[in-house]
């Protein structure tokens, strides 16, 4: 039995230096991210509307009216035909409120907008109108190296550039 006590605490001990295990993950990564604004507008054609109001007040004659809109066509829209008005009792007090909004004419399907190099050059002429211009990219620039150095040169108007570098490490 004393024969075999130093061999059992030699295999004791072996089990002590044996390697441990571990997963090891470490990662880089490195971008950039370049971006020019577009150009837009966004327009909304109105209408023509005309309303009238009042008290006390009457056509001229039998053969006027009021005010009415004329129907448009396909490519401009409704207009106005004026009415002759009187006062229904003279000498009465009266009231009178008239409101008209001329509508906008159809354009053509492509015009209205122009853009050159980022730049709206023109826009439609309806009653209610966004417009954005673009962005001018000019000296904008990213590079990464093999190194993994980053450059990043600003550019004009409406420009974005973004540059990133992630070292992650897991330990399980």
């Amino acid at each position: 039995m004393k024969k075999f006590l130093p061999i059992v605490m030699l295999l004791m001990t072996g089990a002590a230096f044996a390697p441990a295990k571990a997963d090891l993950v470490h990662r880089l990564t490195t971008s950039t991210q370049l971006s020019v604004d577009a150009a837009s507008t966004h327009s909304t054609r109105i209408g023509s509307t005309y309303s009238v109001s009042g008290n006390n007040i009457k056509v001229a004659s039998e053969n006027d009216h009021f005010a009415k809109l004329t129907a448009g066509t396909a490519t401009a829209a409704a207009t106005l035909d004026v009415g002759a008005y009187d006062m229904n009792t003279s000498g009465s007090a009266f009231s009178f409120t008239e409101s008209w909004t001329q509508g906008d004419a159809v354009n053509a399907i492509g015009a209205g907008v122009d853009v050159t190099s980022g730049v709206v050059a023109d826009m439609p002429a309806y009653g209610e109108v966004t417009t954005f211009s673009g962005g001018v990219a000019g000296t904008l620039a990213g590079t990464i190296t093999s190194a993994g150095v980053m450059t990043i040169t600003a550019g004009g108007a409406g420009t974005d550039a973004t540059g990133q570098f992630v070292s992650e490490l897991t330990i399980n």
